[in-house]
């Protein structure tokens, strides 16, 4: 069983992961669990010191846990550009901080980074608002780039491929055939799929969050940084840390809203895709990156959740994940391995790692950290 410690500063909580239920659990890895949120509050998405917030609990948990690998994600940058209205100097500012607490980090722990930029950002130069097509058009939280679409008329896909803001109109088929999906994973696939040009944005009648001033791209090549070596796509990443692990404990290190213009050290541009996809910085591009396969049929864009839920949802403090992924890096390594980010739900969902902690957060809202349990033998 997984175990949940929400920490809302005044009081915790813990749950059993899966079901949601109020449990009792002891332990040294619930005792260090339910520590380290006690002594690191969660200052916010947009906080300055948000980014610090992770390093300073990964830090805490390698002092105590030991782990060989680790997992990291700094998002306050993205949630600032996305949200504020910054020039351009006010920017770089931001990414130089970023690149100065990931270097802190690298410093102190000791560990061997592998520095990914997760993809760069542009200014929102508009919507393209599908709520009024007769079929059901469904776009993510995370996803702008893409939207799925089901049941759609003959009239909505001439309106479709006549508009000046979308760049494909792509049939299930072509996913399937670009990623050898099987017939169960058709059926978690929308009729078509939606693909906008830069800068424009799907808004559907599902899109509850806030407008942004800039969104992220889904570029052809990411940045990557590390000394172990290069490797020309995101799915050999995984197998350069397996390889390396036994001569080096390593920290993978995401950043959010950055690409190859904005990272600041020596890197080599990472192939983020397969011929005309190209990930977005969502659920699907972490668990390629983790498995190191591509991953479009778990949660794809346009995927109608509620379509496979019967009675109560299992894993209510997951966000739309129903079930946690398999075949992730931390549950295949025999290392101890630790998560921890600012970027809510994503941790103890797309990672594998014994320990998880990340901001528990909705809509840039603070409702506190959320630590997860995945194992406590190692």
């Amino acid at each position: 069983m997984s175990l949940a410690i929400v920490d809302a500063r005044e009081w915790q909580n813990m749950f059993d992961l899966r079901t949601g239920a109020k449990v009792d659990a002891v332990g040294p890895r619930v005792e260090m669990m339910r520590a380290v949120l006690k002594k690191f509050p969660y200052p916010g998405d947009m906080d300055p010191g948000s980014n610090r917030w992770v390093s300073d609990i990964a830090l805490d948990l390698i002092g105590t846990y030991h782990p060989r690998f680790v997992f990291l994600n700094y998002a306050q940058q993205y949630f600032s550009i996305r949200y504020s209205a910054m020039d351009e100097a006010e920017q770089k500012r931001t990414i130089s901080d970023l690149f100065a607490e990931v270097e802190r980090f690298v410093r102190l722990s000791g560990f061997t980074p592998l520095v990914v930029g997760r993809g760069g950002m542009t200014p929102l130069l508009d919507f393209i608002d599908l709520s009024k097509l007769d079929g059901l058009a469904i776009a993510t939280h995370w996803s702008v780039m893409y939207a799925g679409l089901h049941g759609p008329s003959e009239a909505d896909l001439r309106t479709l491929a006549d508009h000046p803001h979308i760049r494909m109109v792509v049939e299930r088929k072509e996913m399937l055939r670009l990623f050898e999906g099987s017939p169960d994973e058709a059926l978690r696939l929308p009729e078509y799929l939606l693909v906008a040009k830069k800068g424009y944005a799907f808004k559907t009648v599902s899109s509850v969050m806030r407008r942004p001033t800039m969104i992220h791209e889904a570029d052809d090549y990411i940045p990557l940084h590390t000394p172990l070596g290069a490797v020309n796509d995101i799915t050999a990443i995984r197998s350069l840390i397996e390889d390396n692990l036994k001569d080096h404990r390593i920290a993978l290190i995401f950043l959010e809203g950055v690409g190859t213009n904005d990272f600041l050290l020596p890197l080599a541009p990472c192939r983020n895709g397969k011929e005309w996809y190209c990930h977005e910085p969502g659920a699907g591009q972490y668990l390629t990156i983790t498995s190191g396969r591509h991953r479009v049929f778990d949660y794809p864009s346009g995927y109608k959740s509620y379509s496979e839920t019967v009675g109560e949802k299992e894993y209510p403090l997951s966000g739309y994940f129903t079930s946690l992924p398999s075949d992730t890096i931390g549950e295949a390594i025999p290392d101890r391995s630790i998560a921890v980010g600012n970027n809510s739900m994503f941790m103890h969902t797309v990672t594998g790692a014994d320990l998880c902690v990340e901001c528990f957060a909705r809509n840039l809202s603070n409702q506190g950290a959320l630590g997860v349990i995945h194992r406590q033998g190692k």
